[in-house]
């Protein structure tokens, strides 16, 4: 196949809305993702489902079995701590980092995320307000200028998600309310240590509200990845 710059973005395309529907609770751990039903709700070939796919296996987001297919990775209890203990360590170098650098229009940037996260509370959309919870993260990430850490960050944020999917209650939003803003009112601040304070008891808190004892199963109505 020659039209390669033509098939990539479709292939990260289609990647980034399964992601999309992984972080939004619309796709739930362990679900069977069938090359069939995708490439017909796509528009694309199987091929091309194909190589979404193995691209999320990469990143640990879809798991691939021989013979079986491709599923949403389901993480174990001791793989959410192993993953939290891993973002503790990450996440206050990324506010350090943030503190450093960040410029007026970057804080702007970060009000204007806790603004959108506000009108998805207000509104009650709860797929709205996960995926913005994820993405509050993953900005910081961004805003940090180490692409090594937001790559690892852009992993980590689903696998979260599946996480939450797994051990949290459904009515339960991703990240309490006013965490978010108070991290970002120290980081404006650049009051280091209130920020990375407020940062590590965060996803402390995420992680305590898990019930990392239960297996919760999903049902998965093929129609709403794509609305």
């Amino acid at each position: 196949m020659e039209t390669t710059s033509a098939t990539k973005p479709a292939i990260e395309q289609i990647a980034e809305r399964i992601t999309d529907a992984v972080m939004e609770h619309r796709l739930p751990p362990g679900i069977k993702l069938v090359e069939e039903k995708l490439a017909s709700a796509f528009g694309v070939s199987r091929t091309k489902i194909r190589q979404a796919l193995t691209l999320l296996a990469q990143e640990g987001l879809v798991t691939l079995h021989p013979n079986r297919g491709a599923f949403v990775t389901r993480p174990t209890a001791s793989e959410a701590r192993d993953l939290f203990a891993t973002r503790r360590l990450v996440e206050p170098e990324i506010v350090r980092c943030v503190i450093s650098r960040a410029s007026e229009l970057d804080i702007a940037r970060l009000r204007e995320h806790l603004q959108q996260e506000d009108a998805a509370r207000a509104e009650g959309d709860r797929r709205r307000i996960i995926r913005l919870s994820g993405r509050f993260h993953m900005l910081l990430a961004e805003l940090a200028g180490n692409s090594f850490i937001q790559k690892l960050m852009a992993e980590l944020c689903p696998l979260t998600c599946l996480i939450i999917a797994l051990y949290d209650a459904p009515q339960t939003p991703a990240c309490p309310e006013d965490e978010h803003s108070r991290i970002v009112d120290a980081i404006a601040a650049q009051d280091e240590a209130t920020a990375i304070h407020l940062m590590l008891h965060h996803l402390k808190h995420i992680e305590c509200e898990l019930k990392l004892d239960a297996m919760p199963s999903r049902d998965i109505h093929w129609e709403s990845l794509y609305g």
